[in-house]
């Protein structure tokens, strides 16, 4: 596109379209024959039946607020209601009990394996008192000589 013409404010502006000639002919002819002027009636008749319907709202004009007057105040939201707190439902005694529960489990279990282990002594004692007892039975008795107390043994060499 070329501008032309000249900056005095009497002169408008002038809009110049080059084209070749073959892009002339080309446009002026569609596929099927149908020269420019016959596709123009065609659009303007299809565009003159869409203005016969009602017009559609834009989108923008479809979310617009009404307008307010300025002196207006808004309107007031009704008083709300006293509200009461509601107490505060912990899970502190529930814990409480739980761990309590769970500290008798470990002092039973710890109670219970103290008992086993003093059976298990117990039991021990008993066997190791019998068998002193047969082994004393076995044993034969020999004399041995009585050490001197006045000279401490000293191993010659």
């Amino acid at each position: 596109m070329e501008k032309s013409g000249s900056n005095s404010p009497k002169s408008a502006l002038k809009f110049v379209k080059t084209t070749s000639q073959s892009a002339a002919q080309w446009s002026s002819t569609n596929s099927r024959g149908m020269t420019k002027d016959v596709l123009k009636d065609k659009f303007y008749d299809k565009t003159k039946a869409s203005r016969r319907s009602p017009p559609k709202e834009s989108y923008m004009a479809s979310r617009r607020s009404p307008p307010k007057e300025s002196n207006m105040a808004p309107p007031r939201s009704p008083p709300k209601e006293n509200t009461k707190p509601q107490e505060f439902k912990l899970h502190t005694q529930e814990r409480a009990v739980k761990r309590a529960m769970f500290n008798y489990a470990v002092t039973t279990k710890f109670y219970i394996m103290e008992l086993q282990k003093k059976q298990e002594e117990k039991l021990q004692k008993l066997i190791e008192e019998e068998e002193v007892r047969l082994l004393r039975k076995e044993m034969v008795p020999r004399a041995q000589l009585m050490p001197y107390f006045d000279k401490p043994f000293l191993p010659q060499r």
